[in-house]
């Protein structure tokens, strides 16, 4: 099925990651990353879950799932080690128009977690639509091989550039020419080195 490719701001926006294991701990990570706040609910936490509890970063409410752990959710991941359970919270989710992202059967859900690539300020994500998420992983570590660290330098450089050219008043499209033509020869550069070192 298709999907729409979108990044969400989630600062401030409360998650809500039902599971305490390895699962949920990868979920919680890249959540707290995007500044989300976290609520975690299990009925056991791995002892990285308890460290960001006991750090203040999150809180965690230890028990069997129940409906209320919803509550004031933007985004509900499933990551129990029961499937049903995973269900259950999908189908509540869904009923009250909250996002919801299923572990072990993301096609479930109404949204999922791709394989991020992130240099700085750039970020390229790998998604298979949830039919294969280690070949997910896959293709993102091979052009991880590709794409190195000067790539978020490169960004920061345009982004300084597009900011003087937004303060100059210049046209937009004159804008994009502009940051366009910068890009590629800056990349050019980066392969043209890659290039002379193998």
């Amino acid at each position: 099925m298709p999907t729409l490719a979108l990044n969400i701001q989630m600062h401030g926006k409360q998650a809500v990651i039902i599971g305490g294991g390895a699962v949920a701990l990868r979920k919680l990570r890249t959540l707290l990353a995007a500044g989300a706040c976290v609520r975690v609910a299990a009925m056991t936490i791995c002892p990285e879950i308890a460290v960001l509890r006991d750090a203040g970063e999150i809180s965690v409410r230890q028990g069997w799932y129940r409906e209320s752990d919803l509550d004031k959710a933007f985004l509900v991941i499933a990551a129990t080690d029961n499937p049903q359970v995973n269900k259950q919270i999908c189908r509540a989710a869904s009923e009250r128009g909250i996002l919801v992202a299923v572990a072990d059967d993301p096609a479930a859900g109404d949204c999922m977690f791709p394989a991020v690539l992130q240099r700085g300020d750039l970020e390229i994500t790998v998604s298979t639509g949830g039919r294969s998420p280690t070949f997910a992983v896959d293709v993102r570590d091979c052009i991880a091989g590709h794409i190195g660290s000067e790539y978020g330098t490169i960004l920061e450089r345009l982004a300084a550039e597009r900011e003087k050219l937004l303060t100059n008043g210049s046209s937009s499209t004159y804008n994009a020419q502009v940051l366009r033509s910068l890009a590629r020869r800056l990349i050019a550069d980066v392969s043209e080195r890659k290039e002379s070192l193998s």
